[in-house]
């Protein structure tokens, strides 16, 4: 890779219609003050995975691409699964999916995260992890009613540190 310099993407790069909604869209802002702290090292931490790809299992309904907004459903899926068993349902135009569907690890790295726990990098990772539909335009319900369902289902599992992997 000699040679490679990393470049953001930039507003004037997206196709007109992509630039035009971002930049009419009414983004909220969070206050995550103060924010969770990982109080012990990775290695010793239980760890799950969630998505926000759309990333649903054969027998599982997909993502509902109609609802306006977005779907702000999510999916359980189990620490056993094969990662070639997903399926993506996304209603995000800018999401290219050619990686993914080629390889699920680039949306949902749960054989690299197998691999980290076998040698040692975290203590465990949990025995389920969780898929959102991304391209949320009206998070209201997501923030008041999916997502806080799903931490405390983490908090049940005693899950200490989850890593996002963004679509």
């Amino acid at each position: 890779m000699d040679g490679f310099v990393p470049t953001m993407a930039r507003l004037e790069d997206l196709k007109l219609t992509h630039r035009l909604f971002v930049e009419a869209y009414p983004f909220r802002t969070s206050d995550w003050a103060p924010g969770a702290r990982l109080e012990k090292p990775l290695s010793q931490s239980k760890l799950a995975l969630i998505s926000s790809a759309g990333l649903h299992l054969p027998d599982q309904p997909p993502f509902d691409l109609e609802i306006r907004g977005g779907d702000v459903s999510f999916r359980e899926l189990p620490g056993t699964l094969d990662v070639r068993d997903l399926r993506i349902s996304q209603r995000s135009s800018d999401f290219d999916q050619t990686g993914a569907r080629e390889d699920s690890n680039l949306v949902f790295p749960l054989d690299r995260f197998r691999e980290l726990a076998e040698r040692g990098g975290i203590a465990e990772l949990n025995h389920r992890h969780f898929s959102f539909m991304g391209s949320i335009t009206a998070p209201g319900k997501l923030l008041s009613d999916s997502a806080p369902r799903v931490a405390e289902m983490l908090c049940e599992d005693r899950v200490e540190a989850v890593f996002l992997a963004p679509a």
